[in-house]
Parts: structure tokens; sequence; C-alpha cells
């Protein structure tokens, strides 16, 4: 099983960017724990950050048949970017949104997400361990899918 992570804008400063609100983990600090989660859980990740939604949509697009899903961090394109939302409509894949923060206790704007009507579901407000959840809760629908649909899957 293969599983693509993103990681949206300025979540490359995690670590000293707010730490009030997004803690003290920085993204690589993050990255290894999921690296570990990985590999208890028997699937291989890549993972890839970006400040630039073109790139984060090209991530998506190239999942297309070499990822059986999507663990995505958003960011702040959670509550602007309709082009990610179609970029996951468009490749289908079984995905999983995750924040830092609860979006929905923060700033009105924030509580709006284009990207949660095309997932499977959020996990948000938990810190690190939203991604750990996350990517646990991917792993268990992917393999549902895997064992429902022969032939499915790289």
């Amino acid at each position: 099983m293969k599983i693509l992570v993103l990681h949206g804008p300025n979540l490359n400063l995690l670590g000293v960017r707010e730490p009030g609100i997004y803690g003290t983990d920085t993204l690589e600090a993050i990255n290894r724990l999921l690296v570990d989660l990985a590999q208890e859980l028997g699937c291989t990740i890549t993972i890839t950050q970006s400040n630039h939604e073109g790139v984060l949509v090209d991530a998506i697009q190239g999942a297309l048949g070499v990822a059986d899903g999507i663990l995505i961090n958003p960011a702040a394109y959670t509550h602007t970017s309709v082009a990610i939302r179609d970029a996951l409509a468009a490749v289908g894949l079984p995905t999983v949104e995750v924040h830092l923060s609860n979006i929905h206790r923060r700033e009105q704007f924030r509580s709006h997400s284009f990207i949660a009507p095309v997932v499977a579901g959020q996990v948000s407000g938990f810190g690190r361990e939203s991604y750990l959840l996350g990517l646990r809760a991917l792993f268990s629908l992917i393999e549902k899918r895997l064992s429902v649909e022969p032939g499915c899957g790289t």
C-alpha cells in the first residue's frame, strides 16, 4: 500500500510558527512519526510539502495510478483552494484531511473547508496526533477497499 502525504503552505515553519496554536513539533518530527507509523502498519509513504498551490495540485494528479490514498493538510488552502478540491475529486483516491489545530474553534473563515466535501473524513485539533489518527484511518479505509475490490491498488 502506498500513501501520499501532502503538507500545505507554511507548515515548513512548524516549531517556530505560532507555537501556541500549532505546537512546538517541527515538520521533520511529524514526518518521522508518520514514517515510523507507516512502517508499523506495513505501508509506504511519500511526503511532499509546498507553499505553492500548483505543486500540490500536480502531486495530487500524479498520485493517480501510483498511490492508494492521500493524507493531506492543505493548511490555508483548506479555506481558499477550489483547485485542490477539484484535483482530489478528479483522482478519486481515498483521502483524509488533517489539521493540527481545531479549525472550527478559530476565526470564522477557518471553519469552512473546500476540501471536506470531497474527502472521506477530517481530523483536526489534536496537534501531531491529527496526522497519526488520519494515517491510521486512511490505512483502514484503503485496506477495506483493497479487500473488497480485487485487483484494486498499486
